[in-house]
């Protein structure tokens, strides 16, 4: 494992602890989307089906587990413990126009026409976009708690370090994956708009507000 994956793993881990702090400090999910949630959700749980019949290492187990869990009691807190703190009213995205075109593109693209690499592919590409319905929601509001911000931050960070991971492998193993750093080139491209008003603004104490 280079430094950039590492570095990427930990900005995802901070995502996750940041938003999941957010939520019992607060004791609310507003400016969540509990429908991104469920999307992550189903990313890592289609990703990570081989565990169940593939050992790799302790620290990939530990991490796909954690992120299998972490992402299923986020989903609990939003749907029962802090339910009312939810507003559906704002997180109207159709998710159906993010899980068809990945499922089908995964039936396309793919290294193996099997299981499970089909669900692999399925999960890289659903992840590239699974963030659409939290964007949607910020561009219907305007604004965004600090907080929020900071957690859409990691979340974005982690994906851009991935990018020079996949730069250093290539170039140390000879390793390329075009079906993850295609979908990692949309992913970080889909938040430029968002890095450009947290720079400008959040970093310097102000209030996330998208321009009218």
């Amino acid at each position: 494992m280079n430094i950039f994956r590492l570095f990427g793993d930990l900005a995802h881990l901070a995502s996750i602890f940041i938003l999941i702090q957010k939520i019992h400090k607060t004791r609310s999910c507003r400016g969540i989307s509990f429908k991104t949630q469920a999307l992550y959700a189903l990313v890592f749980m289609t990703r990570y089906v081989d565990l169940l019949f593939r050992w790799v290492s302790v620290y990939n187990f530990v991490m796909k587990i954690f992120f299998i869990s972490s992402s299923c009691y986020i989903l609990y807190l939003m749907k029962y413990r802090f339910r009312p703190t939810h507003d559906p009213s704002i997180d109207t995205f159709k998710i159906e126009y993010l899980l068809g075109p990945s499922f089908f593109l995964s039936l396309i693209f793919n290294y193996a026409f099997e299981p499970t690499e089909i669900l692999w592919a399925f999960s890289v590409y659903l992840e590239s976009v699974a963030i659409f319905p939290q964007l949607f929601m910020l561009q219907r509001t305007g604004e965004a708690e600090t907080i929020t911000t900071h957690y859409l931050a990691a979340l974005g960070l982690y994906r851009a370090l991935y990018l020079p991971n996949w730069i250093y492998r290539y170039f140390t193993e000879d390793v390329v994956d075009p079906i993850a750093v295609t979908a990692g080139l949309v992913q970080t491209g889909l938040y430029l708009d968002f890095f450009y008003v947290y720079f400008t603004k959040v970093l310097h104490g102000q209030k996330f507000e998208l321009p009218a």
